[in-house]
């Protein structure tokens, strides 16, 4: 069926919800894209005359595209090299979605879209329209084919997984960035005393190059642990230089709302360290080098602009 004019523009004025919503489902902004673009294909061959409420059909077909991929992506992830992170998004990306909410903030930073990935597809889908959509479980029941009691107690379920692995302090944007410089002040002081005072004794660093980048398999664990593998992290070495295509420039920025080391080189993003502050100190250090997920994120920095001198060159 061929689409007017008016049908195509009705569709981009939904599409950024749906990114976020795909987003949020599947952890991956490319898959977050093409899941999106299947259901504008599905929406081109359907017929219209029959779709009463076009935001209602679309979150269906897609809520239904991303449990699919979830699926598969299960599948895929239990032969993954390495550690499996989300692909991280930065300050500003409209992918982020609303933020007007505590819950729906937390719904997409990185912490929570981790342990997401411990909930089941239809845990997820429930979780992030209701936390993070506010959706009613009226409309929730008729997306996933359930009861409204069912998608209740989903939900609840489902919140309580995330609430138990959750303990985070919510800063603002200044404050992010304060955190990460004292955090590479530290990093940089060639001592790990200055590192273990800034996390707590059960911290964790976390690294995903999805088998194309070096990135420890198993998770560092422990403050003392941790500040040995950051220490180290940013000392020169030829083996870093060769693996992250040369120096790298070391900016203080926001990805999905928190603190985050992000690591340039002539102008393409090759790390995210994603930064999980509680009251008691930092409990987690994601780093994402795998290329493939931070496409994105380097698009978003040429577009960005205005990054100000780096705080120093790494490698």
């Amino acid at each position: 069926m061929a689409l007017t004019v008016g049908d195509v523009a009705r569709f981009e004025a939904a599409r950024p919800r749906l990114e976020a919503i795909a987003y949020r489902m599947l952890g991956s902004a490319a898959e977050a894209e093409d899941a999106v673009q299947e259901t504008f294909l599905r929406w081109q061959g359907a017929g219209h005359e029959r779709i009463e409420v076009l935001e209602a059909w679309l979150t269906k077909v897609l809520t239904n595209i991303c449990l699919n991929q979830l699926t598969s992506a299960r599948a895929r992830r239990e032969v993954y090299v390495g550690q499996w992170l989300p692909e991280p998004l930065l300050a500003g990306d409209p992918m982020l979605g609303p933020a007007d909410t505590v819950e729906q903030r937390e719904s997409v930073s990185y912490a929570v879209l981790t342990l997401l990935e411990r909930l089941t597809p239809n845990e997820r889908a429930v979780y992030v329209l209701r936390a993070a959509f506010d959706y009613p479980h009226r409309e929730i029941a008729a997306i996933l084919d359930i009861s409204e009691a069912t998608s209740q107690q989903i939900f609840h379920r489902a919140r309580q997984h995330v609430a138990e692995g959750r303990a985070r302090t919510e800063i603002d944007e200044a404050a992010a960035r304060r955190i990460v410089e004292e955090f590479l002040a530290a990093a940089t002081s060639g001592r790990t005393e200055p590192l273990v005072r800034l996390l707590t004794g059960d911290a964790v660093s976390i690294g995903d190059g999805g088998g194309k980048v070096p990135a420890r398999a198993k998770a560092f664990e422990g403050a003392l642990a941790v500040a040995k593998f950051v220490r180290g992290l940013f000392q020169p070495g030829a083996a870093k230089r060769a693996a992250a295509g040369g120096s790298a420039e070391i900016y203080a920025t926001t990805a999905n709302g928190g603190p985050a080391v992000v690591a340039v080189v002539d102008g393409r993003v090759v790390g995210v360290m994603c930064l999980e502050v509680t009251a008691g100190g930092i409990a987690a250090l994601r780093n994402q080098v795998n290329p493939d997920k931070l496409g994105r994120a380097t698009e978003r920095w040429a577009a960005s602009g205005g990054h100000g001198k780096p705080l120093f060159t790494a490698f």
